[in-house]
């Protein structure tokens, strides 16, 4: 499920984010009215890069993310499609998510060697229906997006749920799923639950904090499936792995899957990143969810910074709780929030996998840059970044550094090559941001930073 945190996580992202901002946007509006920019650009295939892994963490990550659940909920079992898996899509789609899903079997198909295919079939064995926004929130409040087990429609889910037949604890096998998108949000946010839902619906129902570079990450910094997700479904189907096996079997199994599949883990030295306590899990939680006081974020942020520093963390963890307190901070104390977005980088920087995390990052500082009037070094802050949004496929991402790099050149007295980065932008904006509306609204919000304006 993916759910509200993805607003949360970043300042000049906010538009981007599904289940915090109140706004609907209409599907017409993002789907059919004619549009007075550029048009809309899209990411041809891609197959990211996976960071390096040790088979022996690899192997502890599967067994966690396979059998247990975001509740905390141990499962029994292995449970997974047998066969040839088909999936189809109902309800109001726009017409950006038959291509989105079109890329995503491809993927699924070559790189994590799924045998998986469209079908408009009634009795497809995964369902995507798509429904508006608030139809979702009715169900589940929290969730941008969501996948169920033995139903093919919300109307099936809501007379279903809480019963036996809705609970993933009780299944031996998978036969049917559904996935509740939303139709009426941006493209890139349909793509994100898309990418994120069918994951889930074919493989691990859990996420893991500890993992940097995967979309089962309860931070959502990844919005495609990662070298490292691909590599996890494909485990998760080999020949070898069944339905009903046990979580010692698959233990047993998973060292000869992982020597075929990712030969050169064998060699790679394990990492064994601890387990992330709840306390800390709470904390982040709080300073970046809805319903909280600036107060109440700051305390809930050095609580993580705290907790962080006690296990000894210097990894992802330890820079994302920086990142909280940032954000905590942004409003009331810019000066002190810089300081802990520039901490966040440095602890980002020493870790593998991390580039997406820096790149989120450099919006703040690049942003910060910008509105000192330092254009010189917003440039230098941003121009790594712009290649890593690119190639992770985060259009919200590229198109605001973009922004930030138009008003970075602005400042340089470049207004020639100003507006052809921020024309550049504005086709990515209308894949990560939707509506007219809500572009012009980013590109006011980021222009506002610029003193000379």
């Amino acid at each position: 499920m993916r759910g509200p945190f993805l607003l949360a996580l970043m300042l000049l992202l906010h538009a981007c984010a599904p289940a915090v901002d109140d706004a609907v946007v209409s599907r017409a509006s993002i789907d059919g009215a004619p549009s007075s920019l550029p048009p809309m650009k899209n990411f041809a295939a891609g197959a990211p890069r996976s960071t390096p892994r040790s088979n022996n963490d690899l192997s502890l990550d599967f067994i966690e993310l396979s059998f247990r659940m975001e509740s905390g909920k141990d499962l029994r079992v292995l449970t997974r499609f047998e066969g040839p898996i088909t999936i189809r899509v109902t309800g109001a789609a726009p017409t950006t998510l038959g291509p989105d899903l079109a890329r995503l079997i491809s993927r699924l198909r070559t790189e994590a060697r799924i045998d998986i295919s469209p079908t408009t079939s009634t009795d497809a064995n995964i369902t995507i229906e798509a429904v508006s926004r608030s139809q979702i929130r009715q169900v589940l409040p929290q969730a941008a997006c969501f996948v169920a087990p033995n139903v093919t429609s919300l109307k099936e889910y809501r007379k279903a749920r809480r019963t036996a037949r809705t609970d993933w604890a009780q299944m031996s096998t998978r036969q049917q799923v559904a996935i509740f998108l939303p139709n009426d949000v941006s493209p890139q946010e349909i793509r994100d639950c898309l990418h994120e839902e069918v994951a889930q619906a074919l493989g691990p129902l859990n996420d893991l904090y500890r993992l940097p570079d995967s979309v089962f990450n309860d931070d959502n910094v990844h919005t495609v499936l990662t070298g490292f997700d691909m590599m996890v479904l494909r485990a998760y189907y080999d020949p070898t792995l069944h339905s009903g096996m046990s979580r010692g079997r698959v233990a047993n199994a998973l060292p000869g899957i992982l020597a075929r599949i990712n030969p050169r883990g064998t060699a790679t030295r394990a990492r064994y990143v601890t387990r992330t306590p709840q306390e800390w899990k709470t904390a982040i939680q709080r300073a970046l969810g809805p319903g909280q006081t600036a107060g109440r974020r700051q305390n809930a942020a050095y609580s993580a910074i705290k907790i962080a520093e006690r296990l000894g963390w210097q990894d992802h963890r330890r820079a994302f709780a920086h990142y909280a307190m940032g954000r905590a901070l942004q409003s009331g104390d810019p000066e002190a929030a810089h300081k802990q977005y520039q901490l966040a980088d440095q602890f980002y920087a020493r870790n593998p996998g991390t580039d997406l995390h820096r790149a989120y990052v450099a919006t703040q500082l690049g942003a910060y840059a910008i509105t000192q009037g330092n254009g010189a070094e917003a440039l230098r802050i941003i121009g790594p970044h712009v290649q890593t949004a690119m190639r992770r496929e985060n259009a919200a991402l590229l198109s605001t550094l973009l922004l930030l790099r138009a008003e970075a050149l602005e400042l340089e007295n470049r207004p020639a090559e100003a507006r052809l980065v921020r024309l550049d932008s504005l086709g990515w904006a209308r894949y990560g941001f939707g509506t007219d509306w809500a572009v012009r609204a980013k590109m006011g919000e980021i222009a506002s930073l610029n003193p000379l304006k």
